[in-house]
């Protein structure tokens, strides 16, 4: 399973928008690996910022 796969499930997992630090946490992952993977999925749109500094699945 690589860092976004993780990170998805997290988010699944959860059920809210988190900050990275809390996906780092929820996922057991790095926060610097959790910081780069969100600049990738922000920009395929797989995540989305509802409120500054908080990301979301995309539904």
């Amino acid at each position: 399973m690589d860092i976004q796969e993780k990170i998805i499930k997290a988010f699944e997992d959860v059920g809210k928008a988190m900050r990275p630090g809390e996906i780092a946490e929820a996922a057991g992952l790095d926060k610097k690996d959790v910081d780069e993977a969100i600049k990738k999925m922000k920009a395929d749109e797989t995540i989305f910022s509802p409120k500054r500094c908080f990301y979301d699945l995309k539904k």
